[in-house]
């Protein structure tokens, strides 16, 4: 959660005290919102908190995927898996006749 006493810094104030913002994220794993002339325009996270952010977004986006694809199949769209391996299964026979 954003604390904004603390998690919005002006890009002036971070260049003077970057060591102890560095420690402040590491500490908290919590970004710190830069601002310039009082305008929110950078957001500056530690690594893991990052890869944490990536990991959460990949989820999400997998986990749409898979919501649109039950829609599709409670639609009646989509094929069978049965008709598909069949399907493939017949692809692999004919490719393997010389």
């Amino acid at each position: 959660m954003l604390d904004v006493n603390r998690d919005i810094n002006s890009l002036s104030n971070f260049k003077r005290n970057t060591s102890e913002f560095l420690a402040q994220l590491k500490q908290t794993g919590h970004p710190v919102v830069l601002t310039i002339n009082g305008k929110a325009e950078l957001v500056v996270q530690d690594t893991a908190s990052y890869q944490r952010l990536i990991e959460l977004a990949e989820k999400a986006e997998r986990m749409e995927i898979l919501r649109a694809s039950v829609e599709e199949m409670k639609a009646g769209k989509g094929i069978p898996a049965e008709d598909v391996l069949a399907e493939m299964r017949k692809i692999l026979a004919e490719k393997q006749v010389p």
